[in-house]
């Protein structure tokens, strides 16, 4: 199982970015899906998730209405469009996934992932 975080890079606040995490090795339409974040000195931090059907969804409340989550079950991609991005939202951003058996359950907690991407970068600057 492999899966492939990208769409990481610099922006100024008030911008936008579109992450992807591809999924290889899987079946991706059985797998809940979560993005995380980690920045410098900070412990990681669920961001969003989103059930294996795309309904539910789950986020933070720093960035409700900012971030969404996708996903497109045909490309085995899940997305998080980032809008009006904050220097606070600067960290590592890492995508997560686990086997469910239902199309309604979403996961905060990352030790119900079984399986990580390797982060993607995001830098605001104000």
């Amino acid at each position: 199982v492999q899966l492939q975080a990208s769409g990481g890079g610099s922006v100024q606040a008030g911008g936008s970015l579109r992450l992807s995490c591809t999924a290889s090795g899987v079946t991706f339409s059985s797998y809940s899906m979560g993005w995380f974040r980690q920045a410098p000195g900070k412990e990681r931090e669920f961001v969003a998730a989103i059930s294996r059907s795309g309904s539910p969804t789950d986020y933070i409340d720093s960035v409700k209405g900012r971030f969404t989550i996708s996903r497109d079950n045909a490309r085995n991609t899940v997305y998080l469009q980032m809008n009006t991005l904050k220097p606070g939202d600067t960290a590592v951003y890492y995508c997560a996934g686990r086997q469910t058996y239902s199309n309604s359950l979403v996961f905060r907690n990352s030790n119900h992932y079984g399986y990580w991407g390797q982060g993607t970068l995001v830098t605001v600057s104000s």
